[in-house]
């Protein structure tokens, strides 16, 4: 699978103060406050000798929001818009090319997937439909006894070369832009980590994601509604409040498409949704050709808190305007491999009844081990 996301509770709280220096940047919407992600420049962030500590920590540390951008990366804008107009007419494949594309030992984890996830309502999720592939390798694993441990980490790529023979070009252009400038991220996340914690000679984040041969990308196509949503509808209604399991993810800002032409969001309210350390909902914004990357619970977690990630959601627009709007996104989640081995800390603030103080558990196993508590199944 993608790096599986988690569902929690929306009432979940962390005990740590929110930033004064983020306070800064809010402005007051009709629903919640509105928060620029902290933004670092490509140019900054590619140079290895730039200090980056202070905006790393603004972003990703203890008061952070989880989130930053990274503006100005070359070739994105287009690679982004490459891709994300592909979203529609991919939904709009007729029903029996895309059951081809279809995986069910992946859990629907590699091609196509539509109605196989469930809301927070329990009710099977039919407003958006996925398409999962690894952009870095087709055929990640061959030894047989690992795919059918860890298929939705281990299984192959789907591509639908004859009705859409585009779509693979796009997705592995973009998908391995994000995860190159993410690698970059990654060092310097390091380098902020490792004032306070020893860090061992490979077990840092960026050469965790190096080395790893299961990254997941994930292009995401809303439906359009065909009535307008109520005003009071769920924070949460296109996508339920989630903490993302791996270990840093890369965004796109979603395309809005009426009739096949690009618009602007018809509601200036939809959109990414964050809780912040003193449980405040905020929402969070970056610029159409910036790349989001947010902090995932692995990361967290080995790096004793320094790193944190958010529970998160997105808002569906509402109103008339809203009526026949499609969505499209993507998100690159980038995790260990599935036989890497984690070393957790002496001490453990998440998960604490499923992981031991210092204990060491692969990826898959500790994958295992959380869906045993959330969804009481085997991958």
């Amino acid at each position: 699978m993608q790096s599986r996301i988690f569902p929690v509770n929306p009432s979940y709280t962390l005990t740590q103060p929110h930033s004064p220096s983020l306070r800064l940047s809010i402005t007051m919407s009709s629903f919640s406050p509105k928060v620029s992600t902290v933004s670092i420049p490509y140019t900054q962030l590619k140079d290895k000798n730039a200090d980056l500590s202070a905006k790393i920590e603004q972003g990703f540390g203890p008061n952070g929001l989880g989130i930053l951008s990274i503006s100005e990366v070359p070739g994105y804008s287009l690679w982004r818009r490459n891709l994300l107009h592909l979203g529609p007419r991919l939904a709009n494949l007729p029903e029996d090319v895309k059951r081809e594309l279809e995986d069910p030992n992946s859990r629907y984890n590699f091609g196509w997937s539509h109605g196989k996830e469930k809301l927070e309502s329990g009710k099977l999720d039919l407003l958006k439909g996925s398409f999962y592939a690894n952009p870095i390798l087709d055929v990640p694993m061959t030894k047989q006894s690992l795919i059918e441990r860890y298929p939705s980490y281990c299984g192959s790529n789907i591509w639908p070369h004859k009705a859409l023979p585009e779509l693979e070009t796009a997705f592995k252009t973009l998908g391995k832009l994000i995860l190159d400038v993410g690698l970059l991220l990654a060092y310097h996340c390091d380098r902020y980590a490792s004032r306070e914690m020893v860090m061992l000679e490979g077990e840092g984040l960026e050469q965790t994601l190096v080395h790893s041969r299961c990254h997941k990308g994930r292009l995401l196509y809303y439906f359009p509604a065909q009535h307008s949503s109520p005003a009071h509808a769920s924070m949460s209604s296109w996508c339920g409040w989630h903490t993302d399991h791996g270990s840093l993810t890369g965004l796109t800002y979603g395309m809005f498409t009426r009739d096949a032409v690009e618009i602007h969001s018809p509601d200036s309210d939809a959109g990414l949704y964050i809780k912040t350390r003193t449980g405040q909902i905020v929402k969070v914004e970056y610029g159409v050709d910036e790349i989001a990357y947010q902090i995932g619970e692995t990361t967290e977690i080995l790096s004793s808190g320094r790193l944190c990630a958010t529970p998160h959601c997105v808002r569906a627009p509402r109103g008339d305007a809203a009526s026949g709007v499609d969505r499209t996104t993507f998100a690159l989640f980038m995790q260990p491999d599935w036989d890497q081995k984690l070393y957790f800390p002496g001490e453990v603030h998440i998960h604490r009844e499923l992981i031991q103080s210092n204990e060491s558990l692969t990826f898959g196993e500790y994958t295992e081990k959380l869906l045993d508590k959330y969804y009481h199944l085997k991958m």
